[in-house]
């Protein structure tokens, strides 16, 4: 069915009633910022068609509308109640989406606590049950079946497995709820290894080994985004199945730690593994485009085919449905009241590469990221700019949906 999707009008938690059930925040329209790539007539029928024909997947989605005013993010956060955009998601062209719980905020500051996830998770999976839009991903079947019946395959996954405590077995737990895929970390280091923002590197732990052992026995979907270079190496490695680089770049092109080394990338695809290009504010921004949009975006996905291979690259956009620039803006406000990394270290001799991305005032001039800013455009624009730059159909399908499938293929 490709872009002709059967959306029959549902909106989140619409059985419920609003001011009563739940708090009412005003969204920000999901689109504000809505763009696609100019083509030539000719091109847009052959995107169209390759739309049609080939499943497209976004590695590492956020399809949450938030609030038009982004200063209450954390009060909208704290509700514990994820909006799933459908209206947006409907012309999106999209067949399968890895949708990302990241830190929940509706008891504790800092989040990563396992009851506030498992209470956020409930919530938006009986927000899915209540509608026939989306279907909750829990095989590939699901996602062939998406296509075929202009639905959308939902695949809930976790971005790091801090949640889960030193309890190996809450992964089955998490599995059994219908997740498929959970990282490793989240910048900060957790009990399974070292995230990218610390100073010293100390790679997997004895029990980050157990879970990846315990992950392979049950069929999760390992992603290493925000690990550092030797958690993430370790990793690869040390899985038996392939593994994910949902939403990362390459750091020969950005220079920051929030991009990973062309060793970890060629081991990744050595391996079987895929890396989903991804696209927040700031993030794959390089020196030959200074201003960060679907150009540089496209810089990191060439130079990444060229070095891993057509077979090993993906779009993992980690796009939002609301203003993500001033979702970073905030959220560095709330590291700074709970206490996140602000205390100032002594100078110990150690030189940790800058994560240029999260610079207020470079945040501020951009505003927005152009044919990147939602999940809506992300993946069609991908297509759209190969097309125009000469990629063949097989070569431009890989990309936007055939490599994640196969991933999938492997691990589930």
């Amino acid at each position: 069915m490709g872009g002709n999707k059967k959306y029959a009008g549902y909106q989140s938690y619409s059985y419920l009633e609003p001011g009563i059930d739940y708090k009412v925040f005003k969204f920000r329209d999901p689109l504000a910022w809505f763009w696609l790539y100019p083509l030539s007539k000719t091109e847009e029928e052959r995107v169209e068609e390759i739309i049609e024909k080939n499943i497209l997947i976004d590695l590492h989605v956020h399809p949450n509308p938030g609030p038009d005013d982004i200063s209450q993010e954390l009060d909208w956060q704290r509700e514990g109640r994820k909006f799933i955009a459908y209206d947006a998601l409907a012309r999106s062209g999209l067949d399968g989406m890895i949708d990302w719980l990241g830190p929940c905020h509706a008891i504790t500051k800092r989040g990563w606590k396992w009851h506030e996830l498992i209470d956020t998770l409930g919530m938006g999976l009986c927000d899915v049950e209540h509608q026939d839009f989306v279907i909750q991903c829990k095989n590939v079947e699901d996602i062939v079946e998406a296509h075929e019946t202009g639905r959308i395959a939902w695949i809930p996954a976790i971005e790091s497995a801090t949640h889960i405590e030193n309890e190996v077995n809450r992964l089955e737990i998490l599995y059994g709820l219908g997740i498929r895929s959970v990282g490793i970390c989240f910048s900060e280091s957790n009990q399974l290894g070292t995230g990218l923002a610390e100073m010293r590197d100390a790679g997997l732990t004895d029990f980050g080994y157990d879970c990846v052992a315990r992950m392979n026995k049950v069929g999760l979907l390992i992603d290493v985004s925000h690990s550092s270079d030797l958690t993430a190496m370790d990793t690869i490695e040390l899985s038996k199945d392939p593994i994910l680089a949902s939403h990362v770049g390459t750091r020969t092109l950005t220079p920051t730690s929030r991009m990973f080394p062309d060793d970890v990338l060629v081991a990744l695809a050595e391996r079987g593994g895929v890396l989903g290009i991804e696209a927040p504010p700031n993030s794959t921004v390089t020196g030959k485009n200074p201003i960060h949009g679907l150009e540089s975006f496209m810089e990191h996905v060439e130079y990444c085919i060229d070095l891993m291979g057509v077979e090993y690259v993906g779009v993992g956009s980690d796009s939002y449905y609301f203003d993500h620039v001033g979702e970073y803006l905030e959220g560095q406000k709330l590291r700074k009241t709970a206490g996140m990394g602000y205390a100032k270290r002594p100078d110990q001799g150690i030189k940790r590469l800058p994560n240029t991305n999260m610079d207020p005032e470079s945040l501020r001039r951009l505003k927005y990221v152009k044919g990147l800013e939602n999940p809506t455009e992300a993946t069609q624009n991908v297509a759209r700019w190969m097309v125009h730059h000469g990629y063949s159909d097989q070569e431009i399908a890989k990309v936007i949906g055939l490599n994640a499938l196969q991933l999938f293929k492997k691990v589930w």
